[in-house]
């Protein structure tokens, strides 16, 4: 094979926060597949002629099945194309980057990894909550609140993230808010842990909650809340009181 993959993160949302080395690849790619997640603005960079797929899905809607995804990244790295995986975040943090570098391996692709600026430490910082804190928590935990749509239940245990893990940042988990919060409590954690849930984060859209962890579920429906989004755990949710907004 001639071609190249790169699967490159496309940051949080501010196209100001994706990486130099991606951007300029994104405006050298023959082809560009990219997610939802991905700010569309991204795109106006592409060079003229530059071959543009929707590979995202958000909500159970998939406008590509997986196994089609990484097809089609094969197929136009055999044709000797330059290819540009563009995904929100990074590639490899709680998306399937890793199974289509996987994929890609297998058929004899060259594949390459561009890092992105992960939504999991950006989006909360620039709502003025930092995910460690020395007065707070050394430690932080990252999790998605997602899993596998053929998975019916949990595979985390909630119960156990409660004591010793720090901060919890939960990515993509508004849906399961209800059962994150009750596992949490039953877990042993205080009710009234102060929680914040963050939308849309670093674009103009952004809307962020403060609120406490049994009230998760009950704030994401009375504020109409809608990902993406990410909640965090801890008592660091609370220094959004004296540092605001810091975007």
């Amino acid at each position: 094979m001639t071609g190249k993959v790169y699967l490159i993160g496309a940051g949080p949302g501010d196209p100001g926060l994706m990486t130099i080395k991606g951007m300029d690849l994104l405006r050298k790619a023959d082809i560009v597949m990219y997610d939802a997640l991905a700010n569309p603005e991204l795109l106006k960079e592409c060079k003229e002629g530059a071959e543009l797929i929707d590979a995202g899905k958000r909500g159970g809607d998939h406008h590509l099945k997986q196994w089609e995804t990484n097809e089609l990244l094969v197929k136009y790295a055999s044709e000797g194309k330059v290819v540009v995986r563009l995904k929100g975040g990074d590639p490899f943090l709680f998306g399937r980057g890793a199974e289509e570098a996987e994929e890609l391996r297998k058929a004899g692709a060259e594949v390459h990894v561009v890092p992105g600026v992960s939504s999991s430490i950006s989006v909360p910082e620039l709502a003025g909550i930092p995910v460690t804190h020395r007065d707070h928590t050394s430690m932080v935990t990252f999790v998605t609140g997602h899993e596998k749509d053929d998975r019916t239940e949990d595979r985390l245990d909630w119960k156990k993230l409660v004591g010793g893990h720090g901060t919890l940042v939960i990515l993509m988990g508004l849906g399961n808010a209800g059962n994150i919060s009750k596992g949490l409590i039953e877990g042993g954690m205080d009710p009234k842990m102060p929680a914040a849930i963050i939308c849309s984060g670093s674009t103009p859209k952004q809307r962020v909650e403060l609120t406490v962890v049994e009230n998760l579920e009950r704030t994401i429906k009375e504020k109409a809340l809608e990902p993406p989004g990410i909640m965090v755990v801890g008592t660091v949710a609370s220094l959004r009181n004296t540092l605001g907004d810091l975007q």
